[in-house]
């Protein structure tokens, strides 16, 4: 929608040279048409004259375009729950405030808005996940890496029973939503600032497929079967779709990753985090799951 409005318009310079144009525009008319704009057009637009950086800037054009429960994603967001903090921030403020990385339990997971829609995204790193076995060294280590949003994953050596669970409480704005793994097969590392993966401790995933299950607080319940493949690459792999519907209620999600066939070992797998975000956008290579 954004192209037809430089078509018509061009810069500020040439629409100052006519008596009419989008540049004479009364400003909240101007607003009234960013109504229908996404964030990033909007901010497009800002560009094109006065009018249009100013209605750019209206509160009640951003409000459209920010959760219902923007507030309660605010307190959450802040450091300091301070009423006049918050309120001192106008609405495309608190929209650009939100769309960055918003840590909370301690840093173990993050939310924020994704720019062109407004829709939230949660990531819940490995520290988050209660992984069996984690605690002995023989089977699992934590590495350090710039992969990560976390700078953290789980790696996975060797293990016979291998079941990842996690659950979270969030207060997601109404719509359908998709849960995904973020896991990836063999160790990466750098040398000479070249990224190189090893495949030593990769076995035992091409025997039986992973089964991810998902369930809500409202009975709603998925589970789908994969088997993980690719390695040297991070994978988002699929575990089902939720619906919320009230987003001043906390949704409580349980979802699990196993592979618990206990006539073989399997290994060489990482870990890195879940990654819950609306339905249809996606944030790397995917790999859908079958029932």
């Amino acid at each position: 929608m954004g192209s037809w409005i430089s078509s018509i318009m061009g810069p500020e310079r040439e629409a100052e040279g006519h008596d009419t144009g989008l540049g004479y525009l009364p400003e909240n008319c101007v607003a009234e048409v960013m109504l229908h704009l996404d964030p990033l057009e909007i901010c497009r637009a800002a560009r094109l004259s006065r009018a249009f950086r100013g209605a750019a800037s209206a509160d009640f054009v951003w409000e459209t375009k920010l959760p219902k429960n923007y507030g309660h994603l605010m307190e959450l967001a802040s450091d300091e729950k301070s009423p006049c903090k918050k309120t001192s921030l106008c609405k495309k403020e608190i929209y650009a405030r939100l769309c960055r990385p918003n840590p909370f339990d301690g840093g173990t997971k993050e939310f924020w808005l994704e720019k062109s829609s407004g829709g939230i995204c949660l990531s819940i790193s490995s520290k988050a996940l209660l992984i069996t076995g984690i605690d002995d060294r023989r089977y699992w280590k934590y590495l350090p890496t710039e992969e990560s949003r976390f700078h953290m994953i789980a790696y996975l050596k060797q293990i016979w029973w291998f079941e990842v669970d996690g659950e979270i409480d969030f207060c997601f704005p109404a719509g359908t939503y998709s849960l995904f793994f973020r896991l990836h097969l063999g160790r990466a590392s750098k040398r000479f600032g070249r990224r190189i993966c090893s495949s030593e401790h990769i076995h035992g995933w091409d025997k039986k497929p992973v089964r991810f299950q998902l369930s809500t607080s409202n009975s709603q319940q998925t589970l789908s079967q994969c088997y993980l493949g690719d390695p040297g690459s991070w994978i988002l792999y699929y575990a089902g779709d939720f619906v919320a519907d009230r987003c001043n209620v906390a949704t409580k999600l349980k979802f699990s990753m196993t592979q618990i066939d206990c006539t073989h070992t399997k290994g060489g797998l990482c870990i890195d985090s879940v990654l819950i975000c609306p339905k249809g956008f996606r944030q790397g290579k995917v790999c859908s799951t079958r029932v």
